[in-house]
């Protein structure tokens, strides 16, 4: 269905096009011609009140319909003029008015006109667009990562750097065609100033030859009309690239264009008393003197002004000062927001006054950088993201003192020594070093505190030395270690589960909610973080987990089908590469016992061995696993795929770090050495 404003745009064009081939009245030429003045009017002030460009974004569009519609009215004036002599009642009141009258003169104007329009506006408009072009799509990279950079970070939503993408690409389209749309102006006024000098030329031929006039008369006529006819085109076209210049140089502002024009012109007090003083001297002390009355009223206008500037603004200082003075006020007054203080931070780090410089980037402090990289190192071995570590000073704790924090309580603490260095033996280093007997935080290892002097010869001894920012960040780094599974919350698996839902849709949408809860699944990756499993593998973890959640919902024998579905990842994290490892075995008779002593609930299963026998068990590990720590090697018990994860539930409390795996757990190729069987 065709709209209004689809037929008024196609008239305007279709009129243009018209007006070149037939030949039209001297009436309707005057009523086109104020139309023509009137659209550049109101292309003027609608650009000068626009708060953004892209609220003109078809202004490109509108140079080209608004040039070809002005060139058609130069044709059919022109026709006018060489045919009749008459083209109608405005082309000879701008040659007689504005003109004055007079050749000379109406000539001189239009000459003034075409020099403005071309060599001050359209030139500079020309220029800042081709710059503004050049920039904006120099830019859009940019733009691009920093849209991306929010929207990773949540700052804002899909919906909004869709909206902030779309205005990039339309303000580089918007700039892109101004660029060359300032080339239709530049064409008009050439194309005005040639079509002059023809009607002059044509006019004065057509005068003497079939008129009868005289050369001086023709020039005369014609010349009044060939001005007349200039002026009338080329005041809109100097309007329209008056238009164009303001759009190109304006900048986006909230405010309205006016007020914040006149504003920045006339908003400062001491100016405008600059100004005036120079005023008041032009009007007394120079030959200007004659006309005094004029400067100095310039003069205590601009004072006037000025001091109703200070007044406003002491007066918006003031109100200023009184809200925030209020606001204050009503805080006081509030009652505590008690919520704000139920929130617990995840992980928390507290240090002494004399730790401050540590953090304190200003200070050459870079622990705030290695934080940032605990949580990337973290996020590499284990798979999961590690939620902000929140640092803090804490004046309650002695200066050299720091805790860490989970969950809002303590669960470690530390003491280092500013300006030390800690040095510890690997067991080798024969020749002692003198220093403060300390303990290394994080392996509770014994160490030494040394001087920044004696750092040199301890390296050259073999001591390990580790500077104040990397013993915190050790610790900080095993206690997250050890904490990492308390600390995966069920928004933290939602996160994971869309990460791997944009490249695997199909297994996510299987296996939840359909088969397993998001409770469930997270129940499923804290038992593999719990003993230190990675969970980066979430797409096998997820496929295992479809596969045999149809037989059971269990989520400790679940963790053990994904267990054994990552061996690979299991046996090169334990057992070396061409080494044959040393391990503990599990006596046959103790796996029958543990078997049998399982009982089956609704809620699951649980282990229910005879505490003597428990105790045998456990007696019965601590020798063997001393027997390994005494050869340097790590305590790793094998057992059967069914026992494993009783076995594990039974020693933990005992042996926190003991490593438990089961035959189906170890890759083929890796070679391992009994040296002990636990027995009962």
């Amino acid at each position: 269905m065709l709209k209004k404003s689809d037929l008024g745009v196609g008239i305007y064009l279709l009129c243009a096009v018209i007006f070149f081939i037939v030949p039209i009245p001297s009436g309707l030429l005057d009523v086109m011609l104020a139309f023509n003045l009137s659209v550049a009017l109101i292309i003027l002030f609608s650009v000068l009140f626009v708060k953004e460009v892209l609220d003109m974004s078809y202004f490109p569009t509108l140079l080209l319909f608004t040039t070809i519609f002005r060139i058609s009215l130069n044709v059919s004036s022109t026709r006018l003029i060489l045919s009749t002599g008459n083209p109608g009642v405005v082309v000879n009141v701008f040659g007689q008015f504005v003109g004055g009258g007079n050749l000379v003169i109406g000539a001189i104007v239009f000459i003034v006109l075409i020099i403005i329009q071309f060599v001050v506006i359209n030139k500079g408009s020309e220029r800042v667009a081709e710059v503004t072009a050049r920039f904006t799509l120099d830019a859009m990279p940019g733009k691009q990562m920093a849209i991306d950079a929010d929207l990773n970070t949540g700052a804002i939503t899909d919906k909004e750097a869709k909206e902030r993408r779309e205005k990039i690409q339309k303000e580089s389209s918007f700039f892109g065609a101004m660029d060359g749309a300032t080339k239709y102006v530049k064409g008009d006024a050439t194309a005005g100033l040639i079509i002059t000098m023809i009607n002059l030329v044509g006019g004065t031929v057509m005068g003497v030859m079939f008129q009868g006039l005289a050369a001086g008369e023709a020039i005369q006529k014609f010349g009044l009309l060939t001005i007349g006819d200039g002026l009338v085109s080329q005041i809109p076209s100097l309007l329209i690239s008056l238009s164009t210049g303001i759009l190109v140089t304006k900048g986006s502002n909230e405010r309205d264009f006016s007020t914040e024009l006149l504003g920045q012109l006339f908003g400062t007090a001491k100016v405008l008393y600059i100004v005036g003083a120079v005023l008041i001297f032009l009007g007394v002390v120079t030959p200007l003197r004659n006309e005094w009355w004029l400067f100095i009223g310039l003069a205590v206008a601009f004072f006037v002004t000025a001091k109703r500037i200070e007044k406003n603004a002491g007066i918006e200082s003031i109100e200023e000062e009184t809200a925030q003075a209020e606001n204050d006020a009503e805080e006081i007054r509030k009652p505590e927001n008690v919520v704000s203080l139920l929130q617990v931070d995840p992980i928390e780090l507290e240090f002494g006054y004399g730790i401050i410089p540590l953090a304190d980037v200003n200070q050459g402090g870079d622990l705030l950088d290695r934080v940032v990289m605990i949580r990337r190192q973290i996020a590499l071995e284990l798979g999961t993201v590690v939620p902000i570590i929140r640092l803090r000073d804490n004046i309650q704790l002695n200066p050299n003192q720091y805790i860490i924090k989970i969950k809002g309580i303590q669960v470690t603490e530390g003491e280092i020594l500013f300006d030390h260095y800690m040095a510890m033996n690997p067991g080798y280093v024969e020749e002692e070093i003198t220093g403060i007997p300390t303990f290394e935080p994080s392996f509770h290892l014994p160490a030494i505190w040394i001087t920044e002097s004696q750092r040199e010869r301890a390296e050259s001894l073999g001591y390990t030395v580790v500077d104040p920012p990397s013993i915190i960040a050790t610790h900080l780094t095993e206690v997250i270690r050890s904490h990492i599974a308390e600390l995966l919350t069920r928004q933290d698996v939602q996160n994971l589960v869309n990460n791997l839902k944009e490249s695997n849709p199909v297994i996510v949408d299987e296996l939840i909610p359909k088969l397993l809860g998001l409770g469930e699944v997270q129940k499923v990756l804290q038992n593999l973080l719990t003993e230190g499993i990675s969970i980066r593998d979430l797409l096998t973890i997820f496929e295992t987990l479809a596969d045999h959640a149809q037989t059971s919902r269990d989520t400790d024998v679940l963790t053990e089908y994904v267990r054994q579905d990552l061996k690979r990842a299991i046996s090169s994290k334990y057992f070396p590469a061409n080494e044959t490892t040393s391990v503990i075995t599990l006596d046959p008779t103790v796996e029958q016992e543990i078997m049998s002593s399982v009982k089956q609930t609704e809620q699951g299963s649980y282990l229910a061995l005879d505490p003597d026998k428990t105790k045998a068990i456990m007696k019965s590990v601590e020798t063997e696993i001393g027997k390994l720590e005494s050869l340097g090697k790590s305590a790793i018990i094998i057992t059967s795929p069914i026992v494993r994860m009783y076995f594990k539930k039974l020693t933990e409390d005992y042996f926190k770090d003991l490593i438990v795996i089961s035959y189906n757990e170890v890759e083929s190729n890796v070679e391992l050495q009994s040296v002990g069987m636990v027995t009962a």
